[in-house]
Formats: C-alpha cells, structure tokens, sequence
C-alpha cells in the first residue's frame, strides 16, 4: 500500500532523462517516503515503479518525446495546475536529459541530428523550466530548478559543436532565469550544475568515436584507464546533495567538483 504523508511534509521532484545512467541512479536516490517523484524519460521503467511500489513511494512516469518539448511542457503545466499549491513543502524540477549527436566536425554534421539534440539539450529544458516556473509561481513552498550541465558547456571541443552549444545555453538560460526570480517574492533559486566526468554511455561513445574526427578521444580514454570517471550511482549522490544544500542557487553556476 503506498503511504500518503502530510502534505506539508511531502517534496515534488520531476527529473528527466531518468531512464538510465546518472538520471536512473537520481530516480532511485529520490524514492524516498515523502517524495513524489515525476519522470519524463523516453520509456518507463517496470522495475523502477516495483522499487517504488515496495518502498510505498508515489512514483509517476511519463513516456515523452523531448525533441518536442512543447508537448511535454504542456503536460506538465497542465498536471502542474491540478496540484493545491500547498500540497508540497517544497517542489524541485531536475533538467538532465540530453543527446550527443555523430562525433564529427560541424561540416560533417547531420541536420537532423543537430536539431534533436539541440531541441532536447536546450529547447525542452528552458520550455520545461517556463511550465514548470509559472504554474508553480504562487505556490507557497520552496521551488528550485537544477540543470545538469556541463564543463563541455564551460570550454570548446572538436567535433562537439551541438553539445557544447547547448549546455553553454543552458548555462546562459539558468543565469538569466536567476535574475528574473530573485525578483519574485517567494522566487525560485536556479543553478546549472556541471556533475564532473562520469561512466555513462555518453563517455563510451566518446572513447570509441573516430580519432581523426575527434582529435580528443585520448583525454577520455586516459580518464577510463586512469579511474578518473565517477559512478552514476556516486555521481547522482553528489549532484543530489547539492540540490538539497542551504545555498542552493546563491551561484546560479556550479561544479560538483568545486563542494
């Protein structure tokens, strides 16, 4: 039977990009009692729904396409507004899903792939941050907005044009979202957080992509041989714990490796 806590004791964290990897560990880390937990990943996940169900947590998932994030975002300002805005003492909006598109140089690039990973990199985040931000501007507890970033996002690389470019947008987006809250009287506290190096299949693909397109494939292999990649488990435990910290978004831009 799953338990029904206070509301005043109960905490909304919808996270996307849960379907494996540090957003999967998230997920995990987050089924806790007094949590509600929203994914919106491209699939949902039987086993972490029996996870959620022994442990009597409200786990609910969305399978969603977030190369449209107008859609998503419409759902979620929608689900949103069904919500007392005294219902949760406090509700977070976790922004880590991504793509990597063909590791090659922009003038090899893929049009298509471009626009997707861009769309989900940046689009659907800042469209994500608009639903959830408005439909939860009266709302009486603690709001916050976490977007996983990048060090890609923080220093140019070969061959990772797209990527780059969105989690430098993100960083910019989450910067400009910080002034326009601290203007608000209950406003929401933003941060884009780098999570550092982790072992993911986004890392694999970098170590495998072509030498001669991607002139830096060796740093990452030296990061593998090396011991130097973060598990997603430890991972989303670091990037968790920075989200729950008192400071949360006193610097709207941050580096777990900086704690």
């Amino acid at each position: 039977m799953i338990s029904s806590p206070t509301p005043s004791s109960t905490h909304l964290y919808i996270l996307t990009g849960a379907s494996r990897g540090m957003g999967l560990a998230m997920a995990e880390q987050l089924l806790k009692p007094d949590n509600v937990l929203l994914c919106i990943s491209r699939g949902v996940s039987p086993s972490l729904q029996a996870t959620a169900d022994a442990a009597g947590v409200r786990l609910i998932q969305w399978s969603a396409d977030l190369t449209d994030g107008a859609a998503a975002s419409a759902r979620l300002a929608e689900w949103l507004a069904t919500q007392g805005s005294d219902s949760f003492a406090s509700a977070s909006l976790i922004n880590n899903a991504g793509v990597i598109p063909a590791i090659v140089p922009l003038r090899d690039a893929n049009a298509a792939e471009l626009g997707s990973a861009l769309r989900v990199g940046l689009e659907a985040p800042m469209q994500l941050t608009a639903a959830f931000l408005g439909a939860t501007r009266k709302w009486q507890g603690s709001r916050k907005v976490l977007n996983i970033s990048s060090g890609l996002g923080r220093r140019p690389m070969a061959s990772q044009a797209a990527y780059c470019a969105a989690k430098a947008g993100m960083d910019l987006f989450t910067r400009c979202v910080a002034l326009e809250e601290a203007q608000e009287t209950n406003g929401a506290k933003v941060c884009a957080l780098a999570p550092g190096v982790i072992d993911t299949d986004m890392q694999r693909h970098l170590r495998g992509a072509d030498e001669a397109a991607f002139p830096d494939r060796g740093n990452f292999e030296n990061l593998m041989t090396n011991g130097q990649l973060s598990s997603p488990q430890d991972a989303a435990r670091r990037v968790l714990a920075w989200l729950h910290r008192p400071d949360f978004g006193a610097e709207p831009m941050a580096d777990v490796r900086d704690a």
